[in-house]
């Protein structure tokens, strides 16, 4: 009797881990299913067989925003890695930075969130300094959880690319220039820069912070995009990738 009782309270406890571990594991395979989805609607990918040495960074690579604008009217572009080839995602953009951190490309509650782009930068990407966000997650490596491959220099210089799709048919190719851990609060977030000599003074600090150094043309003309997620090593801090626009076509 005795013993009957504690294999029942065992396989009780039992239970009530496995529901647990599946609640907290669910979301996470939900929200890739989902995003498998938008890609498989909205995406061509190359074909590796047209690839050539005169084709163009980023060239080959397909996306329908008319079935994504469909889906989400707050669709402002595709951003695309080589590697890690996990991070291809639609981008959107509201009025505050809030909502896409719960909520998915296609409006479902989810830890996922989506790739969104801040709200005070312009949706052309022709500011200065573009933010993009993108949660860490701890299960399943989508979103911007593989960025930290960039903190090692050799795959930077292996994968020194990524790519932005934009509604008007335009592909703009970054090089990384710099790729670290700062905090949240550090000047690396300031998108504020009066003068000429305040953005090359930010470009700078930005190097300085870098892991390694990148040999790249950076000037007061340069335009580049800030990729942005958290470390899930301390609340306060982040891991950030930046690139230098090189190249759009």
């Amino acid at each position: 009797m005795f013993t009957t009782l504690i294999m029942i309270v065992a396989f009780g406890i039992l239970a009530v881990s496995i529901y647990q571990i599946v609640m907290m594991v669910l979301p996470y395979y939900s929200g890739g299913q989902e995003y498998d989805k938008v890609k498989e609607m909205a995406v061509k990918e190359p074909d590796p067989e047209e690839e050539g040495e005169e084709q163009r960074l980023g060239d080959g690579f397909q996306v329908d925003f008319d079935a994504l604008l469909a889906e989400n009217p707050d669709t402002v572009a595709w951003i695309r890695m080589e590697e890690p080839a996990v991070i291809s995602y639609p981008v959107v953009k509201s009025r505050d930075n809030e909502e896409y951190l719960t909520k998915t490309f296609s409006a479902n509650d989810n830890k996922l969130g989506a790739i969104f782009l801040d709200k005070r930068s312009h949706s052309s990407f022709t500011d200065r300094n573009s933010f993009i966000y993108g949660h860490n997650l701890k299960v399943g490596g989508e979103m911007f959880s593989q960025l930290s491959a960039y903190a090692d220099e050799e795959f930077c210089r292996q994968h020194p690319y990524f790519f932005i799709y934009t509604p008007d048919g335009t592909t703009k190719v970054y090089q990384v220039f710099s790729a670290g851990v700062v905090k949240a609060t550090a000047e690396n977030y300031n998108l504020n820069y009066n003068t000429d000599e305040d953005f090359t003074n930010y470009l700078e600090l930005c190097k300085s912070s870098s892991n390694y150094q990148v040999e790249t043309d950076l000037n007061a003309g340069s335009r580049i995009v800030s990729l942005s997620t958290c470390t899930n090593v301390l609340e306060d801090e982040r891991f950030l990738v930046q690139g230098v626009l090189i190249e759009e076509h």
